[in-house]
């Protein structure tokens, strides 16, 4: 879930300060290439402190495709779950959290990301 929240963290703020060219102005106006790098660098860095950090039994690069893929998977959840408000013609998926859309706003991203980090290790600690 830091991964994730922290990739999300990331091209939030690459966007703001670099973002130029935008990622799928119909589907989510607001997302930019130059955020979607800076989360996937976000993501690449919390790998690796955190491989660093907890030592485990696997190559720094290993994990470090497996929270990139995975980071992939959380823009394609979020840019589905846009994709289908917009169709339903609906801004937020709820008020529950004031000022974030909802809880499946909160939430689009890792329906995406857990499963298929969780695969991904999976299968990684499966071969080793």
């Amino acid at each position: 879930m830091i991964l994730v929240w922290g990739a999300d963290s990331g091209a939030y703020m690459f966007g703001k300060l670099f973002g130029k060219h935008k990622l799928a102005p119909k589907v989510s106006p607001g997302k930019t290439w130059q955020g979607f790098i800076g989360g996937l660098a976000t993501a690449a860095v919390i790998s690796w402190g955190y491989g660093m950090w907890a030592n485990l039994n696997v190559a720094p690069v290993i994990l470090l495709i497996c929270s990139v893929v995975a980071a992939l998977a959380s823009v394609l959840g979020d840019l589905t779950e846009s994709m289908f408000k917009r169709e339903a013609g609906i801004k937020d998926s709820g008020h529950l959290i004031p000022g974030h859309g909802g809880i499946l706003d909160r939430i689009d991203s890792l329906t995406a990301a857990v499963p298929v980090f969780a695969c991904l290790l999976l299968l990684v600690f499966r071969t080793l």
